[in-house]
């Protein structure tokens, strides 16, 4: 019964991820355990919602995680994976020669498809893999590449972002936020075989061409948190994916994903602590401690709650030139649920209406009238659309009627009126007072004839 809820849950994800457009909103929960790292970011992917965050905004190192921008760039510019032939080369390997990269073990001579170096790149975390697929696709300019991860960066919504190279090595100008690499992981979710490749904990491949042609070569991953046989303590049997990072600028780093009780979540991890303060290494994985026990809180403390059903009347505005009808009652535009906590009945959900104070017939149905405002715990979680639940024909009758009353009843017809009755009054004043001289004048003239 597991086996068929995790298996729906990841059909489920992968709609969501392609055509979900609804920005995640925030509507960060309090944990009860301490965290290492220091910005994280945990979204609910079935409803796009993040659901814990720690400093998701502020600039971070990525270091190797880097290169889920570097897949996508490349998966994207090289349209047949499997039948592109890439020859690794010694000019461009030596340029690695001391930056202390991680690397995949391909050798001088090796010719690989585009799909064999994508596996070394992101289950090794292979630097000199992710060099390679950059050349390629920039033609050999690898800064021309680069652009293009921050061209697709931008185009994603990533506003604190800026990559100076396709593997992560240290640079002050090479930065991510959590959030921000939370988009590109959505996104490269949504790509072929990203989610098959990174969720490997071991891979093999034969080189297609060069001296070890046809030679089976092995990979093992460097996420602990899906190798249940060197992860130990940090082994989760129900995450899947997806990247590592670790330089002693960066710290420690992870983005990986958990489907468990129907339910998927993506988790961010950056800076875990790597050197303590005498520079010596940190053997404690911090950022696989604080998302495991991430993953856990959630699957244990939140539960998917419906919210709003759009067949049921959320309020009602003022009708005006409907016969026998002057109210029309608004539903929300479509059914909205939320993550909360399970013990949080969905009535704790706070509906701020933003509704005009009257509509005029004819009113169509799904016609949007105003908006609702859902917040928790003054967290705000989304904002609706409030639409017609049905359709209004208006009355000629009324419509004429309310027209004349309007005119009648209008600040300008009455400040009209007031002028005229004014000016009517004025005249009148004038012409007694104009009549009185007359009648004065006919006396004077009458006496003086006398």
């Amino acid at each position: 019964m597991k086996k068929m809820r995790r298996l729906l849950s990841a059909s489920i994800l992968t709609i969501l991820v392609l055509f979900s457009s609804i920005p995640a909103n925030a509507a960060t929960f309090n944990i009860d355990f301490d965290t290492n790292s220091a910005a994280i970011e945990l979204v609910n992917l079935d409803t796009n919602t993040v659901v814990y965050q720690k400093n998701a905004d502020a600039r971070r190192e990525p270091a190797s995680t880097t290169k889920i921008m570097t897949f996508i760039v490349a998966s994207e510019q090289i349209k047949d994976l499997e039948g592109t032939k890439i020859t690794i080369t010694k000019d461009l390997m030596d340029t690695l020669l001391g930056t202390g990269s991680s690397m995949s073990n391909i050798k001088i001579g090796d010719q690989l498809t585009a799909l064999q170096l994508m596996n070394c790149m992101l289950v090794p975390s292979g630097n000199d893999a992710a060099l390679f697929l950059a050349d390629y696709v920039g033609k050999g300019n690898v800064s021309a590449f680069v652009d293009m991860m921050n061209a697709k960066a931008k185009e994603l919504g990533c506003t604190g972002t800026h990559f100076t190279n396709p593997h992560g090595l240290h640079d002050e100008n090479h930065y991510t936020t959590a959030h921000d690499l939370y988009l590109m992981t959505k996104y490269a979710m949504s790509l072929p075989h990203f989610m098959e490749i990174t969720s490997q904990a071991r891979a093999s491949y034969k080189p297609v061409g060069g001296p070890d042609a046809g030679v089976r070569r092995n990979l093992s991953t460097t996420n602990l948190l899906i190798d249940k046989n060197t992860g130990s303590q940090y082994f989760y049997q129900y995450a899947r994916g997806i990247k590592t990072g670790h330089t002693d600028e960066s710290g420690y780093c992870l983005v990986s994903s958990a489907t468990a009780e129907g339910y998927s979540y993506l988790c961010v991890a950056l800076g875990a602590p790597s050197v303590d303060a005498n520079g010596n290494q940190i053997k404690t994985r911090g950022e696989m401690v604080d998302t495991k026990k991430l993953y856990q809180w959630a699957f244990r403390n939140l539960e998917l709650k419906n919210i709003l059903n759009s067949a049921e009347s959320i309020g009602e505005v003022k009708l005006k030139d409907a016969w026998n009808k002057d109210k029309l009652l608004l539903v929300a535009e479509k059914d909205y649920s939320a993550m909360l906590p399970m013990n949080v009945s969905a009535s704790s959900v706070i509906i701020t209406k933003d509704i005009p104070d009257v509509v005029t017939a004819p009113v169509k149905k799904g016609q949007v009238i105003g908006t609702a405002t859902l917040s928790y715990a003054n967290q705000k979680l989304t904002t609706v659309n409030l639409v017609a639940a049905e359709s209004v024909e208006r009355s000629e009758l009324l419509h004429s009627a309310n027209t004349i009353k309007s005119i009648f009843t209008s600040v300008w017809f009455i400040v009209i009126v007031a002028i005229i009755v004014l000016l009517v009054i004025i005249y009148i004043i004038l012409a007694l007072i104009y009549n009185r001289k007359k009648k004065n004048l006919r006396r004077v003239k009458k006496y003086r004839k006398m």
